[in-house]
Parts: C-alpha cells; sequence; structure tokens
C-alpha cells in the first residue's frame, strides 16, 4: 500500500469519515492534526494548491482533495488502485 497523508482538525466529521474509510483499507497513514500543530496549515494549503477545508488527502505526494473526492474515488473503485503498491 501506499502512504496516505491526511491534514484533519478536531470536530470535522468529513476528517472522521475519510480516516474511517482509509482505516478500513488498512494503509499507511499519517493523521497532521493541524489544531496542535497550527504551523503545517501553510504546508497543507501549499501542497493542496490553496485547499483550506478539512480533511485534505495525498496518496504518495500527490492531492487527491477532501472526504467527498475520496468517497467519489471509492464509489468508481479507483480508490483502491491508487492505494495498490
Amino acid at each position: 500500500m501506499k502512504k496516505v497523508e491526511i491534514y484533519t482538525r478536531p470536530g470535522c466529521g468529513f476528517c472522521v469519515a475519510a480516516l474511517r474509510l482509509l482505516k478500513s483499507k488498512n494503509v499507511s497513514l499519517e493523521e497532521i492534526k493541524v489544531w496542535d500543530n497550527p504551523e503545517r496549515k501553510p504546508e497543507m494549503v501549499k501542497r493542496s494548491n490553496g485547499g483550506q477545508t478539512f480533511p485534505q488527502i495525498f496518496i504518495e505526494n500527490k492531492h487527491v482533495g477532501g472526504c467527498d473526492d475520496l468517497m467519489a474515488l471509492e464509489r468508481g473503485g479507483k480508490l483502491d488502485k491508487m492505494l495498490a503498491s
């Protein structure tokens, strides 16, 4: 499985849903808790080409988008292919 990074904040239902899906796939996951590490937010915004909403998700440094984008990949049968080594 490829490395996944997800920028999250507390109280975010979309973050919870995205994390639940990714964890169900048993991926190598790094959760970056921006609330605890506010210095990481500018990094998130830059990496996501201006994305300021949560979560922001990356697979092998490729920006996937947010929760809705992740769910769309799953519904379209593309997520497992993206996660495969």
